[in-house]
């Protein structure tokens, strides 16, 4: 018996699955069109996994992961993400960076399952972006070129969360200079979040960095790039932009 599948049919509430379908967009020509629900909220669906994480293998997160239900397969990455962190922790080394490494290529054979920004969102810099701390980082760049889904350049941009955690910013910036004109909503939002964490860290680089493209960038991206910047200097980009146009 697959007790995560299981666990998660066992909480659906059907008087919460208009609402998500809504909020998640699985209208007709929607980014989420066709996708169905169980109407069962994150916290109930993290408590699930923290539950049975530890007698899940692959086989299990196989069958859930190709699940029609959104949030079972977020049920099967939140669950990933468990084995990967903990991982090493008991046991011998070498056998935790076998389960990591088979973690991080479950999780890359899948994309094409990872198909909202929540399930993106929630997995992908605990997992990918800690796996490639220490590691070349094409694989990103790669993701962030790749015009196959959203999902995949959304992946690149995010992932770089964990790099930004420690300091490093350089990822940021140059997977954002790739995404700089994607001509969709959701990765606009996802650069300038990470922008914007990128500037909490060094104000300056984010500064450097706008100066030669806040003119041209999408507004959206701007906007959610300088949040954290104070009113006044806030005002004085967006004025600037909107001189030009953008």
């Amino acid at each position: 018996m697959n007790i995560l599948l299981a666990k998660m049919l066992s909480h659906a509430d059907p008087s919460q699955v208009a609402g998500l379908s809504r909020f998640f967009k699985t209208g007709p020509g929607q980014y989420g069109e066709g996708d169905k629900f169980l109407g069962i909220k994150v916290p109930v669906t993290r408590a699930v996994v923290k539950g049975c994480w530890r007698q899940l293998g692959f086989s299990e997160l196989e069958e859930c992961i190709v699940s029609v239900y959104h949030e079972v397969r977020l049920a099967a990455l939140l669950a990933l993400v468990e084995i990967f962190q903990h991982a090493g922790k008991r046991g011998r080394q070498e056998k935790g960076q076998e389960l990591r490494e088979a973690c991080v290529e479950f999780y890359l054979a899948h994309t094409d399952r990872i198909n909202n920004w929540d399930l993106v969102d929630l997995s992908c810099y605990p997992l990918l972006g800690e796996w490639l701390l220490d590691r070349d980082r094409t694989l990103l760049y790669e993701l962030a070129r790749n015009c196959k889904t959203i999902w995949e350049q959304r992946i690149g941009i995010v992932s770089t969360m964990t790099f930004i955690r420690h300091g490093q910013l350089e990822d940021t910036f140059a997977i954002s200079d790739i995404l700089l004109h994607h001509p969709h909503d959701l990765i606009h939002k996802a650069v300038g979040w990470l922008l914007r964490e990128a500037g909490k860290r060094d104000k300056a680089a984010l500064e450097a960095w706008l100066e030669p493209r806040f003119r041209t960038m999408p507004r959206t991206m701007l906007r959610y790039a300088i949040e954290r910047f104070p009113e006044h200097e806030r005002k004085e980009w967006l004025e600037c932009g909107k001189s030009k146009g953008i």
